[in-house]
Order: structure tokens, then sequence, then C-alpha cells
């Protein structure tokens, strides 16, 4: 797969199959547009892309809601990177880009720009100013400019339909199992470890502390059993994530226990893999009592992973 930019797409003069979406998460219904999109695009003997955006639209329309996404740019790289999709592109979505006619976006992106001879889209799939273009106008001018469309219904999981707006509330709630059946991989948080207190160090359980980028969803609050992936290899973790009320003033911080690991990792980027919630967040009277439950959730954890195998996608 190949990662495109704009002065790129005029080299690529020739017919595409295109999928529309933000994809954020990459969940199962973005997995199965995906799949159709690569599959289609091959009995079609064109190439595949996916067309999306570097920003999700509701931060440039909606500057005072501020959606959190639930994967990076360069996580999203990384999983289609396993696909055989043949592009993928980022659009610079800002307000210039948000006011673009529906139809306009058909005749100038799609079908010029893009050289669409097939699209295909979720069944909600909405674009243009106000959002005012949708699968019934795609139809419609398929007919016109000569392309296939392909329209993805709903993806349900048990009775729900999955999407990203739901997984967000997930992993808030901590729900970090229905998180992963909808994803279809573990959440994750990434980012590079640096220096902390220590005091998890002092306790006799020195953690790695990574500070994830301010855009991401975050867990609630509390204890739980994680994956860390270190240097190209998993191990089994506890990490706490939140304010740790039991050293004040603190502010926010993800410290993760790797289990029989003590290597000097700082500065290496990690990835931590969030699997079950153990417990809340909770204030301890002194040290002793602090170190006590970290032994109880470190056993605990143990047992649970000695059963579990990482979904490597995570």
């Amino acid at each position: 797969m190949q990662v495109i930019s704009k002065s790129d797409l005029y080299e690529l003069n020739f017919s595409k199959g295109i999928g529309l979406g933000n994809f954020d998460g990459l969940h199962i219904g973005h997995m199965t547009l995906i799949d159709t999109l690569i599959k289609v695009s091959e009995d079609e003997k064109i190439s595949s892309m996916v067309y999306t955006f570097t920003s999700h639209p509701e931060n440039i329309l909606r500057k005072k809601l501020i959606t959190p996404l639930i994967i990076t740019k360069n996580k999203k790289i990384d999983i289609l990177k396993d696909t055989k999709l043949n592009y993928l592109y980022f659009e610079e979505f800002d307000e210039n880009f948000s006011r673009i006619n529906p139809e306009n976006f058909i005749k100038d992106v799609l079908v010029e720009q893009l050289r669409a001879k097939l699209v295909v889209v979720g069944f909600d799939y909405r674009f243009g100013f106000k959002g005012k273009g949708d699968v019934n106008l795609l139809e419609m001018k398929s007919k016109e400019y000569k392309y296939k469309l392909k329209i993805i219904p709903p993806v349900r999981l048990v009775d729900n339909v999955i999407s990203s707006t739901t997984i967000r509330e997930k992993i808030r709630n901590g729900d970090m199992k229905s998180a992963f059946e909808l994803i279809g991989r573990h959440f994750s948080l990434s980012g590079v470890v640096i220096h902390g207190r220590q005091m998890g160090r002092k306790l006799g359980f020195p953690t790695a502390n990574i500070l994830p980028d301010d855009y991401l969803v975050v867990p609630k609050f509390g204890v739980y059993i994680t994956k860390s992936f270190v240097s190209g290899k998993y191990y089994n973790s506890v990490t706490n994530i939140g304010i740790n009320p039991t050293f004040p003033n603190k502010g926010f911080s993800m410290e993760t226990y790797i289990v029989d690991f003590d290597k000097d990792i700082y500065n290496t980027k990690i990835e931590v893999f969030f699997i079950e919630r153990l417990r809340n967040e909770l204030k301890f009277a002194s040290m002793e009592e602090l170190t006590n439950q970290m032994k109880i959730d470190i056993e605990n954890a143990i047992k649970y992973q000695n059963n579990f195998r990482i979904q490597r996608e995570g």
C-alpha cells in the first residue's frame, strides 16, 4: 500500500475504486467496506484507494464540541498496510473544504481528480456543504459520470449497529471487552516513555509512563489488565490511567507496570493494549496499602493473562 499526497494524484491518472469515509477506529464495519472495495476493485481490474481525512470533520465544523479520535493517523496507516489496498490518501479537511457543494465534490474530486470508476460508501455516508450530499445523490450521479456504486449496509453486533460513536462510549465507560468486539482489535494507546516521579520504582513496581496524544479518547480512569508492545515483543502488564489520587496534584498520568521486565526504555515508543478493567482508582491511606493492592492487581492480571492471547492487529 502506498500513502500518497495531492501531487501524486496527478500521476495516478487511471481508473480507481474509491472508498469514502472518515474511518476512525477502522472498526469491523469500516473493514467490511474496505474489504468490499478491494475485492470489487480486483474484479474490475482497477486500483483501490481509501479517501479519508487528516482530521475529524466534526472537529472543524463543531469547534466547541471536540470529537476524540479512536486511533491516530499513523495507526490507521499501519492497519491498512496489512490489507491488499493499493493507495491511501488523506485530504486536508478545513473550513474551505467543508463548503464544497456536494455535486461539485462528485464532479471535481471523485470523477476528475480521483478518476473513480467504483465508489464504495457506508449506508449513512454524507458529504459536501452541511452534509447535504448522501448515497441517493451518489446513486443519481453514477449514471451521468459512469461509476459503479456499492453501498455497505449497517454492520450489526447482536442488535447494535457498529459505529465509532458507540465505540468511544464503550472506551469512556471502561468496557474494553465490548470495544474489542466492535473494533475487532484491542484498543490501544501509544507514546514515548517519559520520566515520572518514580514513585512506582520506590514501591518496587517501576512503571513506564507515557502521555498519549491529547486528541485521543481515553478509557475511564482506573486500573486495567493490559499487554505492552515494546521493541517488537509483547509483555503482560498492568496500567493505571487517571490522576492517581494517592499522590495529590500529580495531574493526568498513564503508568504501566510491565511484568518480568527490567530494561531501560526511556525515550522508547511503546504501545499499550487495554484488555480488561480491574477496578476504579482508589486513594490509599498509606504506601503499604497501595503496595499490597498493586500486588493483588498484578496477581489478578497474571491469572487472567495466562489464559489469554493478544490480537496482533491491536
